[in-house]
């Protein structure tokens, strides 16, 4: 296996399993404490919309729908953490899968959160870092733990991986 693969093969394994660990987190804190979870569906139109020119929209609920934008929102959530587990990798190397280490982890996963305070909220008319919104401490802090849980599930996935031997063929492992 060529080495490019191997990132990219490390990449989908490990960001596949973090996103997966996100939405785990989601699914219990919408239980446990009432908060629901994000939309993809927004996402997907906000990303629709942007392919079309459209940027900002104020908010997104109040722009058209779009054919398939649950879809696509959901696919870009999972390709965004692939890519960011890329991230992880490019930095610290394909020897980070063999011996996990949470510090980089999280600092990927609480480092990822400049996407939704600087891309997404505003383009989703909530403003920088949720500026706009009811309660902007409450969001910021709830999307600082959910991506902080993300980086945990970057380090979770690593480990899981490794313990079932997925990478156990790697010459480097």
């Amino acid at each position: 296996m060529s080495e490019a693969a191997a990132y990219l093969m490390g990449a989908l394994v490990i960001g596949g399993g973090a996103t997966v660990v996100m939405d785990l987190w989601a699914v219990a804190r919408q239980r446990l404490l009432g908060i629901p979870p994000l939309d993809y569906g927004l996402v997907g139109r906000w990303l629709a919309h942007l392919a079309r020119g459209i940027f900002r929209h104020d908010p997104i609920t109040a722009s058209p729908a779009v054919q398939g934008e649950r879809l696509i929102g959901w696919t870009a959530h999972y390709l965004i953490g692939i890519a960011f587990a890329g991230v992880l990798l490019a930095i610290w190397g394909l020897e980070w899968i063999c011996r996990p280490t949470i510090v980089p982890a999280l600092m990927i996963g609480v480092g990822s959160v400049a996407a939704p305070f600087l891309l997404m909220q505003p383009g989703m008319g909530a403003g920088i870092a949720a500026s706009r919104t009811p309660h902007p401490a409450t969001a910021r802090l709830r999307s600082l733990v959910t991506h902080g849980v993300f980086g945990l599930g970057l380090y979770s996935a690593g480990w899981v991986a490794h313990g079932l031997g997925v990478f156990r063929w790697w010459s480097f492992c």
